[in-house]
C-alpha cells in the first residue's frame, strides 16, 4: 500500500473503532511478544467467525482517546518489526502468520498496522496451545461454542471443490489429461453403460466434466492439484501445492514434486530406493525374495495423503525415506474413526474432508471410496512377511504412517513363512509383540495356548518352540529373563575378586547380560533393585554415599 492508501485505511479503521476484529494499542517499546501472540489468536479466530478476510492489530493509537500518538515499538527498526512475524510463527498453531506488517509515518507519529489473516476453515488458531477470542474490546479464552462453530466449518466447506476463477483449460497438463482418460476408461470398461465410441468423441472439457473433475465446466483447486501444470501452481497460493521426498539415511537428499499429482505421485515413488530382499527360511536352500516396498501399497498410502490432506493448513505432504522405513505425513486429523476400525471392518467412510477430490480420484482409479486401503496395506505387508504399518495420531492435526521395508525380528518373518494359517488378528498381535507393544490379555492367552509367545506381561517374546524352529535359539536365550540369583551370584563373585566393587563396575558386568526387552533406564533400575535386595539379605554392604561409594561383602 502507498502512504496515502495506509492513511485512508487508518482513518477508516479509527472511524469504525475497536470491535472483535480491530484492536488499537499504544504499542510501547516493551510490548511483549506473548501479548501479540494472544491478540493474533483472538483476532484471527474472530475474523473467521465473522467471515472477514483479515483483522487488524494497530500500534500507535491511544485506545482511550482514539487519536494517533505514535509508537516506539522496536525503536523504529523495520527489520526487527518484520522479524516479529517469524517469532509469532514459532508458537502459533496452525502455522499461519501476519499477511503484512505496514509502517505508516503519520503526522502525529509512527503507526504499525499488523494485518492478521482469518483462521483456516475448520481450524481455530492457538497461541502456545491456548485459543483466544474477543468479548467486545476484551481478550478472553475462546469458548467451546466458538470452537465447535469453527470445527463445524470443516464438515461443510470443501477446499478442493472451490472454483479457481482465473484458471483455464490451458493451465492443465495435456499428458495428465491423456493419462486420466486412459485411467477412466480402465475403470469404466466393466460397466455395461459405458460406450467407448461415444467416449472417444468427447473433447477434453466434456471428458473432465464426465469424470467429475470440473464444477459446471469450471476448474477447481482439486482439478489443479491432480491435473494442473507445474507452472500453474501459483493459482493455489498460499497453498504450497507440493509433495516432498526426503532421504534421511547416511546420505541426504530431497526433491519437491508439484502438480499434476496424478503424474508426479508416481515420479515421487521412483525416487524411493527399492530393491529385492532375501529371507532364508530354516531347512531350505532357496530364499524367499521380496521387494523392499510394494509399489501398489506405497502409492495407495501416498494417494490417501493427497485425498485426505487438510489443505486449509497450507502444508506440504512429506515422504521421509529412512534406512528401513518410509514415513508419510499429511496435515489433518484422521477424519472418521480410527485406522484399526478399517482393518477390522468395523467402519466404512460416510464423509470425507475433500469430497470433490476424493470422487475425482476414485474416477481416475487412484483410490477406493470404501476404506479398503488400510486393510489392503496390512494384508500386503503380512503376505510379504514384513512388519505391519503403524499409524501415529499423537500429534494434533497430523497423520503419520510408517511403512516398514526391513525385518525387525527375524522370528516374526520366518514364522509367517512357515505358518500360513494365522489370522490377520493373530499376525497383528505378533507384530505388536515384536515391536514391544502391549496386546490384550485375551489375545495373549490365545497366542500362549498356541505356543507362539511366552514370557510375562508386558514383556512377551517369541516362544522357545518357535525360536527353535526358526533358528533363533541364541536370540531367545539372550532375550529371556534370568533368575535374580544368577545376577546376584555374579556380583558376589566380582566383589570377592577385588574385595569391593563400585556401582560403575557392577553396571558394566550386569547391564550387558540383562534382557534386550528392557530399555537402558529399566536396566539401570534393575541393577539398583538387585543391590537393594542383596543388602536386605545381608549379603553385601555399601561404604560411602557418593558416586565413588563401594560395595563389600558382609
Amino acid at each position: 500500500m502507498t502512504h496515502d492508501d495506509l492513511s485512508t485505511l487508518l482513518d477508516d479503521l479509527i472511524a469504525t473503532w475497536e470491535n472483535e476484529v480491530i484492536e488499537f494499542k499504544r504499542g510501547k517499546k516493551e510490548f511483549s511478544l506473548s501479548d501479540i501472540g494472544q491478540y493474533f489468536s483472538a483476532l484471527s479466530n474472530e475474523a473467521n467467525l465473522r467471515d472477514c478476510e483479515f483483522a487488524w492489530l494497530i500500534f500507535g493509537v491511544d485506545d482511550k482517546t482514539q487519536t494517533v500518538v505514535g509508537t516506539d515499538y522496536k525503536e523504529g527498526d523495520s527489520p526487527r518489526i518484520q522479524a516479529v512475524s517469524n517469532q509469532v510463527l514459532q508458537n502459533i498453531s496452525p502455522k499461519i502468520t501476519f499477511r503484512n506488517i505496514y509502517e505508516l509515518q503519520h503526522r502525529d507519529g509512527k503507526v504499525i498496522l499488523f494485518q492478521i489473516p482469518q483462521a483456516p476453515q475448520g481450524t481455530p488458531v492457538a497461541w502456545q496451545g491456548h485459543y483466544y477470542a474477543r468479548a467486545g474490546e476484551s481478550l478472553v479464552a475462546l469458548g467451546q461454542d466458538k470452537i465447535n462453530q469453527i470445527h463445524a466449518q470443516e464438515k461443510t466447506i470443501d477446499w478442493s471443490a472451490q472454483v479457481v476463477a482465473q484458471a483455464k483449460l490451458t493451465h492443465l497438463d495435456p499428458a495428465a489429461i491423456q493419462k486420466a482418460r486412459d485411467a477412466f476408461v480402465k475403470k469404466m470398461q466393466s460397466s455395461t453403460r459405458f460406450d467407448m465410441d461415444e467416449f472417444n468423441r468427447l473433447n477434453d472439457e466434456a471428458f473432465l466434466n464426465k469424470a467429475r473433475l470440473l464444477v459446471d465446466g469450471q476448474i477447481t483447486k482439486g482439478t489443479l492439484l491432480l491435473l494442473g501444470k507445474a507452472e500453474s501452481f501459483y493459482l493455489l497460493t498460499p497453498h504450497p501445492a507440493s509433495m516432498t521426498w526426503s532421504l534421511e539415511t547416511s546420505e541426504r537428499a530431497y526433491e519437491h514434486f508439484l502438480p499434476p499429482f496424478f503424474l508426479t505421485s508416481s515420479e515421487l515413488y521412483q525416487k524411493i530406493r527399492n530393491f529385492q530382499m532375501r529371507i532364508l527360511p530354516d531347512d531350505e536352500l532357496i530364499p524367499v525374495e521380496i521387494a523392499k516396498y510394494d509399489q501398489r501399497m506405497v502409492l495407495e498410502a501416498l494417494h490417501n495423503c493427497i485425498a485426505h490432506q487438510d489443505y486449509t493448513q497450507n502444508a506440504k505432504i512429506i515422504v521421509a525415506e529412512k534406512s528401513n522405513q518410509l514415513v508419510l505425513e499429511n496435515m489433518g486429523s484422521f477424519f472418521e474413526g480410527e485406522p484399526m476400525d478399517y482393518v477390522n471392518h468395523q467402519i466404512r467412510p460416510k464423509r470425507y474432508r475433500n469430497p470433490f477430490l476424493v470422487n475425482a480420484m476414485v474416477q481416475l482409479n487412484m483410490i477406493d471410496s470404501m476404506g479398503y486401503g488400510i486393510y489392503d496395506m496390512h494384508q500386503s505387508q503380512a503376505k510379504r512377511y514384513l512388519p505391519l504399518p503403524d499409524y501415529d495420531l499423537s500429534k494434533p492435526d497430523t497423520v503419520k504412517l510408517t511403512i516398514y521395508g526391513g525385518v525387525i525380528d527375524p522370528a516374526f518373518s520366518k514364522l509367517l513363512i512357515k505358518k500360513t494359517d494365522l489370522s490377520l488378528q493373530e499376525i497383528m498381535a505378533l507384530d505388536r509383540v515384536q515391536k514391544r507393544q502391549t496386546i490384550t490379555k485375551t489375545m495373549a492367552s490365545e497366542l500362549k495356548r498356541k505356543k507362539l509367545i511366552e514370557g510375562r506381561r508386558p514383556n512377551y517374546q517369541v516362544a522357545y518352540q518357535v525360536a527353535e524352529a526358526t533358528g533363533e535359539k541364541v536370540s531367545y536365550i539372550r532375550n529371556r529373563k534370568q533368575a535374580d540369583e544368577h545376577y546376584m551370584k555374579l556380583m558376589v563373585d566380582l566383589i570377592d575378586n577385588a574385595g569391593y566393587a563400585t556401582r560403575e563396575e557392577i553396571n558394566s558386568l550386569i547391564i550387558p547380560l540383562l534382557s534386550n526387552h528392557l530399555d537402558d533406564r529399566q536396566k539401570i533400575s534393575k541393577v539398583g533393585n538387585l543391590l537393594t535386595k542383596m543388602r536386605k539379605l545381608n549379603l553385601i554392604k555399601k561404604i560411602g554415599t557418593t558416586k565413588s561409594a563401594k560395595w563389600q561383602k558382609l
